[in-house]
């Protein structure tokens, strides 16, 4: 294919299989070619060789004198400062990530786990259990989904998230199962109430020990009796219920129209590429396998799809930052606070649901958010290269420099205006709807 058509084709699969591509990444990608990028990108095998270091934790404070209530509060507030401050840097830790990382997939498919089998630290508090979860995603995400399911079903997380401690025998919590069968693994209409009730009690029991930090079994917590879930009866765990629910004629296609949805374009389970994927995927359940399928796909490069997603913030700020070189620290001190400003920190979902998608970012109120932040990127960002060239040929230079195929007549009109000043013309590019559309 002609190489303007190849370098844009590349750029697309750099923006959906990660945050966008640096020029000199793009110019290495389009001399490899197309599928040469893709089974690059997809080999998760390779170790990370820009890997930020990781935060550390505090230990949840200790009350000497359980009825010294001064010393409760006490112990209570230090918890309170050291967790807003360790989530401070858990959010600019992984923002980091997305900006370095050699292997792009790895954390963009963590961003996607995050969403899918959403939890956030406004209910689990403690930043240390959502690093180990976000840890789980990058671990395991493009490996078996079986078994990621199954990891962050024990994951502390999750089990604070969805309340694990108050499922027990006799009294089930329906909360995980009901969101494991609807969310996570099957899907609206895929299973019934009585699938949710005694798939509810083969979880009963499965606990976070706080003092340990740890998922534990607690036996005398624990419904051993029968149990009929998806027509099938025996004395099932939790773990049982896991293997039969995506071992359902459901579960594939469920999950190949999420992935698709989140790195192509929304779909339903219906749709004549997930019945394409679906079977190949149910066979041996390996998220690696299928997003190399998804990227190979005559669809996935269609206009469609080019213009099928909109980024979300996370999206949109690692990109941003990826692009000009930048680390978190270029939008600020208190990353949390910049990213919820734009509708989407990390580590904190509105719901079990995650976030919505598309539409709901191109609000005015986000595109003033959007707009903030482009100016505070760009004023960080050193612009010597477009300041050295001549006004009329600096918004192809900064197309170029966003890996972005060109502008349409009201996005040039527009930057022309402002090609004489660099920043001004930076901050412009970054909310176009070019851009802006991943």
């Amino acid at each position: 294919m002609p190489e303007d058509d190849a370098r844009s084709r590349i750029a697309h699969l750099y923006r959906r299989a990660g945050f966008g591509a640096r020029p000199d990444e793009l110019d290495a990608a389009v001399a490899a070619g197309y599928e040469a990028t893709v089974d690059r990108l997809v080999d998760l095998s390779v170790a990370d060789a820009a890997a930020v270091r990781s935060p550390t934790f505090t230990p949840p404070a200790v009350i000497a004198s359980p009825g010294d209530e001064a010393a409760r509060r006490a112990a209570q507030q230090a918890d309170q400062r050291a967790n807003r401050e360790e989530g401070r840097k858990l959010t600019q830790w992984w923002i980091d990530r997305m900006v370095l990382s050699t292997t792009p997939l790895r954390e963009r498919l963590t961003l996607f786990w995050h969403d899918h089998f959403a939890t956030s630290i406004q209910k689990v508090k403690e930043p240390e259990l959502m690093y180990r979860q976000n840890q789980i995603f990058r671990a395991q995400g493009a490996g078996s989904f079986e078994a990621l399911a199954l990891a962050v079903a024990k994951d502390p997380a999750m089990l604070v998230w969805l309340d694990a401690n108050e499922n027990k025998k006799g009294k089930p919590n329906e909360n995980f199962a009901r969101e494991l069968f609807e969310l996570f693994l099957l899907g609206i209409g895929n299973y019934s109430e009585a699938d949710v009730q005694e798939g509810a009690r083969a979880f009963t029991g499965w606990q976070y020990r706080r003092q340990t930090g740890a998922f534990a079994l607690a036996p005398n917590q624990h419904d051993a009796g029968a149990k009929t879930v998806f027509g099938q009866t025996g004395n099932f765990g939790g773990e049982d219920v896991i293997r039969m629910a995506v071992a359902q004629p459901a579960s594939a296609p469920y999950v190949v129209s999420k992935l698709w949805s989140g790195f192509v374009r929304p779909v339903g389970a219906n749709d004549p590429v997930v019945r394409q994927l679906a079977p190949g995927f149910a066979k041996d359940q390996d998220v690696g396998k299928l997003m190399r399928a998804i990227f190979l796909h005559p669809e996935f490069v269609a206009p469609a799809a080019r213009t099928g997603l909109v980024k979300t913030p996370i999206e949109y700020v690692a990109g941003a930052l990826r692009a000009l070189g930048l680390r978190a620290a270029a939008v600020g001190n208190n990353p949390p606070q910049i990213m919820d400003s734009l509708g989407q920190q990390p580590f904190a979902p509105p719901s079990v649901g995650g976030w919505p998608p598309n539409g709901y970012w191109l609000t005015t109120s986000f595109a003033l958010s959007r707009l903030r932040i482009a100016s505070t990127i760009a004023g960080n960002a050193k612009l010597d290269a477009i300041t050295a060239i001549p006004a009329a040929d600096r918004p192809a230079a900064v197309a170029r420099l966003l890996s972005v195929d060109g502008w349409g007549p009201s996005t040039s009109a527009g930057l022309a205006q402002v090609a004489g000043d660099p920043k001004a013309l930076l901050t412009v590019a970054l909310v176009a709807p070019e851009y802006v559309l991943a």
